[in-house]
């Protein structure tokens, strides 16, 4: 039988790039503000089982997840497979107002939901599709069975796209996706992989960007 799955999916903290005009660069590290939103995150990880922290290398991920390390003493693992989608480097810390970069990033943007489609380094449709199979596949192997993952706004909403619409996700439908859901920084997306009465194992959407941290 499968192993039943509870996966904490986070996005990291607020960023340098976050906070400004400026398309995110790779190696964005987090801002005060950031910093403050992962040590919040880190004391509600406290009350959350998992067996498992892992993150995306970048550097706002591994900030993120050191902060809930420090507070959970938990090990961090590393993933590449939970890194942002990668954009055009050419664009990385241009202003928006830039009207290269601009130009560069409106192609960019169609690609991501455009199958076949290319420009420069950044990811397209099908590598995000199967990056997130990928990454799926990863998590159902992991030999833990409750796992906190660090990752990113655009990516996390790439895997839950891809559980809940499955093989009939198609650009168009990404693209729609993207627009009408958001993430907070810190917010928590729980998935488990599960049976359910008469229906077989699968990953379902539990819980979509719970920030409870932060009430007043």
């Amino acid at each position: 039988m499968p192993s039943r799955k509870t996966v904490y999916l986070v996005r990291h903290g607020q960023s340098d790039d976050n906070g400004q005009p400026v398309f995110q660069t790779y190696d964005s590290p987090l801002s005060p503000q950031g910093r403050a939103q992962a040590a919040t995150l880190a004391e509600r990880a406290q009350h959350l089982k998992f067996d498992a922290l892992i993150a995306s290398p970048q550097p706002r991920a591994q900030q993120t997840a050191a902060a809930i390390a420090a507070a959970t003493g938990q090990q961090l693992e590393t993933s590449e497979l939970f890194i942002e989608r990668r954009k055009p480097a050419s664009i990385e810390g241009k202003s928006w107002d830039d009207p290269t970069a601009r130009r560069t990033w409106q192609k960019w943007e169609r690609s991501v939901i455009t199958s076949g489609l290319n420009v420069e380094t950044g990811e397209n449709f099908d590598d995000m599709v199967q990056r997130a199979d990928a990454a799926l596949g990863f998590l159902q192997s992991h030999d833990k069975d409750s796992l906190l993952v660090v990752s990113h706004g655009h990516f996390i909403r790439t895997l839950i796209a891809r559980i809940l619409l499955g093989d009939s996700l198609n650009g168009e439908l990404l693209k729609r996706f993207y627009e009408l859901t958001s993430l907070e920084n810190t917010g928590i997306t729980v998935l488990r992989f599960k049976d359910a009465y008469e229906e077989a194992f699968r990953w379902r959407l539990w819980t979509l960007n719970d920030h409870a941290h932060f009430a007043e």
